[in-house]
């Protein structure tokens, strides 16, 4: 089975109404953001690359924010733009999981 992207990341992007846990609270579009600018910047972008997607909820709430990597299916968790960019160098370009990040 061939791939569409070597990576496709989504990121949940989820806003919770009644003020409870969500990813949107803990900073996720700004990550969100930062990630889709580094790969594209990096030329990482693209069919046989990567692609950075949004994402409605995951339904993990507690261990926000979240990301997943496919096909991998590689859950990450992140404080800020310092481990979006180790995910980007480590998991998008050397294939390598950064365990300290994974949910």
């Amino acid at each position: 089975m061939t791939h569409y992207f070597q990576h496709h990341v989504f990121f949940c992007l989820n806003q919770r109404e009644d003020g409870s846990a969500c990813c949107m609270d803990k900073g996720a579009e700004a990550a969100f953001d930062h990630m889709k600018a580094r790969v594209k910047k990096l030329g990482l972008n693209g069919k046989d690359k990567v692609r950075i997607n949004r994402a409605g909820c995951f339904d993990r709430c507690g261990e926000g924010p979240l990301l997943v990597v496919y096909p991998q299916a590689v859950w990450y968790t992140f404080v800020d733009v310092d481990d979006i960019d180790e995910i980007i160098e480590s998991h998008l370009v050397n294939g390598k999981v950064v365990e300290r990040l994974v949910v």
